[in-house]
């Protein structure tokens, strides 16, 4: 089975769940910057959590499917494709996806998933580095994707609760633990609502807001581990949420943490969206997050008995 790309949309790229064990020779995890989305739109097409999908970013493509297949999109919400339900498409079917309506990035899942080479343990597509997915770089116009040939069919009619999908919105509040610097801000960070900057991208979201200035005055800072969610703030005292691509090591003060149940949050955020941050135990972080496993390993068990 092919997909071939009419448009390729604003940046749609494959991604799995990431370069999982190469963040110490400065590898970045990579993989989707909502993974819970992309987690669902697998288990909505019957495929493993982790294949690969394609990533929207705020304008979709179009793609034509040259043979019968099962898809289902997750995330935001695109003209021309329901989010959360798995869809039938036939042979020669053409899927546009249009603006996000509401969102900031969606997943398209295909039953069997994206079959393009395994590099370093993943399908994910590092941009940087031309690393991964389609040729290391976001679709074309014109691109041919590789499918994998399965014969899958729903039973019947069904839809997920939508009880279980992230509190995605426009502005809202996201739950930090704290970072080593914390202190050093005051109560600055939870007191602020920052607005989503047009220059985020996959390695940081980058915030705009009331300066955040350390107390006593900048110190140099010796480099350490960052990750996926760490909030670091630069000498202009605008955060930058790290992201799906970011760095291994970072220098600037470190604020906080986003809890990983919530990164999907800041995914969503389109640019001039708007943020507040609120803290949350370690131990409440980690019980949100087995929590939310939970529901999906309950889901993928209900799930298993819908297709054919």
């Amino acid at each position: 089975m092919e997909i071939s790309v009419i448009r390729g949309g604003m940046l749609t790229t494959v991604q799995d769940l990431g370069r999982v064990g190469h963040r110490s020779a400065g590898v970045p995890l990579g993989g989707p910057m909502d993974p819970f989305a992309l987690r669902m739109a697998n288990l909505l097409v019957g495929n493993a959590a982790d294949a690969a999908v394609l990533e929207c970013t705020l304008l979709g493509p179009e793609l034509v499917f040259s043979a019968d297949t099962l898809i289902a999109l997750g995330g935001a919400e695109f003209e021309g494709l329901a989010a959360w339900h798995p869809k039938v498409v036939s042979a020669g079917s053409r899927l546009k996806l249009g603006a996000a309506r509401k969102g900031c990035r969606g997943y398209l899942a295909v039953a069997g998933g994206i079959d393009v080479p395994v590099v370093l343990g993943s399908r994910c597509t590092y941009v940087r580095a031309g690393l991964g997915g389609f040729k290391g770089r976001a679709l074309r116009d014109g691109d041919v994707l590789p499918g994998v040939d399965v014969a899958r069919r729903l039973k019947n009619h069904w839809q997920i609760d939508p009880r279980i999908l992230p509190g995605y919105a426009e502005a809202g509040t996201v739950r930090v633990v704290r970072g080593a610097q914390l202190d050093e801000f005051g109560g600055a960070l939870f007191a602020a609502e920052f607005k989503i900057l047009p220059q985020s991208d996959r390695m940081g979201i980058r915030l705009g807001g009331a300066k955040l200035t350390r107390i006593g005055g900048a110190t140099e800072l010796v480099s350490s581990a960052v990750a996926p969610g760490t909030v670091q703030v630069p000498p202009d005292g605008q955060p930058i949420v790290l992201m799906a691509d970011a760095q291994t090591l970072g220098g600037y003060p470190q604020a906080a943490q986003v809890i990983s149940v919530d990164l999907p949050l800041m995914a969503q955020l389109q640019p001039g969206g708007r943020v507040k941050f609120t803290e949350v135990t370690l131990e409440q972080a980690q019980k949100l997050a087995y929590d939310r496993e939970h529901v999906l390993a309950l889901l993928h068990e209900g799930l298993a008995q819908k297709f054919q």
